[in-house]
């Protein structure tokens, strides 16, 4: 009598396909979840950044500061200059320095769905940009 041991060939592949249909199913909700997180910590980025132009405004004479300035008053980390979870975040200051636009751009597909901006009004939007916005929510606040 022979003594088996071990899984035949035809037993691996049905756990290979049962692991690939698994796989097929968790991979793009596990991405979904991720651009989401991103998302939502690139909202709460922008509220942070728009206390610290505030801050930098009342303690600096009452204009705003860009993104090395902030950094360098210690209002924000300096981990905001290169991308973080998925987005970039840029700061446009008016000639006058007394107005500014804080944006949050998706650094690629994966890393979030929709871009973002803010101003003084302490508002978070959608990009302008339709294609980045939510569909029909252009230039609309985030809620």
């Amino acid at each position: 009598m022979r003594n088996k041991k071990g899984f035949s060939l035809l037993e691996l592949l049905i756990v290979v396909a049962i692991i690939l249909i698994i796989a097929t199913i968790a991979i793009p909700s596990l991405l979904r979840s991720r651009q989401a997180a991103n998302e939502s910590g690139a909202v709460a980025t922008l509220r942070t950044l728009n206390t610290a132009e505030v801050t930098y405004s009342s303690a600096g004479g009452g204009s705003y500061g860009t993104m090395a300035q902030l950094v360098a008053a210690g209002l924000v980390d300096s981990s905001l200059q290169n991308p973080k979870s998925g987005y970039n975040y840029t700061i446009t200051l008016s000639a006058n320095l007394l107005d500014y636009t804080v944006f949050a751009t998706a650094a690629s597909t994966n890393g979030g769905r929709f871009d973002y901006y803010t101003t003084p009004d302490y508002l978070i939007r959608f990009s302008t940009i339709t294609s980045r916005a939510p569909a029909g929510l252009a230039g609309e606040p985030v809620h």
